[in-house]
């Protein structure tokens, strides 16, 4: 699993509560209802994860 991979899926487990990013091909298992207040948290964190990866990558 690649560095990018790993972050998302930190992202989706501890911000949006998702078990997996993976289609386990169930409606109940594939849809969530999400608030909009925790998809900007997650955005913002994905955001943050690329900024300090990238000054990672400079040094």
């Amino acid at each position: 699993m690649s560095q990018r991979d790993k972050v998302i899926s930190e992202i989706a487990s501890k911000i949006l509560g998702l078990e997996t990013l993976e289609s386990r091909k169930r409606d109940s298992l594939d849809f969530h209802d999400l608030s909009v207040w925790s998809i900007k948290e997650a955005l913002s964190a994905a955001f943050e994860a690329g900024l300090q990866i990238g000054k990672e990558a400079k040094r």
